[in-house]
């Protein structure tokens, strides 16, 4: 790269941003849904219900495809991705089949994101890589 030359731009994937907002918006609605109404731990819901409130802080961020808080939120996920690996094999009934849906939407996510940034990341490599190599 001569000296001067803005680096290129990097080719957004919109189609990818998208797809991680709507997933992350759907693992918010599931971890409310669950532990309210379709299988709480107890009876008229459960303090999990408390879960979500990490997920609502990341919607604006990634809906907006910040790129810092797709980052970070695609950390955050593995945990919920965990959780439902492990209440969908301990679980039984409804409970194991939200489990495994939590699985399927925190993957879904994580893949979304993953795709999205990939770009974004291979430039700031390059652009790194540039910037060391003298001329």
């Amino acid at each position: 790269m001569s000296a001067g030359s803005a680096p290129a731009p990097v080719a957004a994937r919109g189609y990818w941003a998208r797809g991680a907002a709507l997933a992350l918006l759907a693992l918010f609605v599931l971890a409310i849904a669950w532990e309210c109404w379709l299988a709480p731990l107890r009876p008229g819901g459960s303090a999990l219900v408390l879960k979500a409130l990490p997920l609502a802080c990341a919607l604006p961020g990634v809906w907006r495809r910040k790129l810092y808080t797709l980052q970070w939120a695609s950390m955050l996920v593995l945990l919920y991705l965990a959780e439902g690996i492990v209440r969908g094999m301990t679980d039984g009934g409804v409970s194991a089949r939200l489990g495994w849906a939590e699985v399927a939407l925190a993957a879904l996510f994580l893949g979304c994101a993953l795709a999205y940034l990939a770009p974004f990341k291979r430039a700031a490599r390059a652009a790194r890589r540039d910037a060391d190599v003298p001329e």
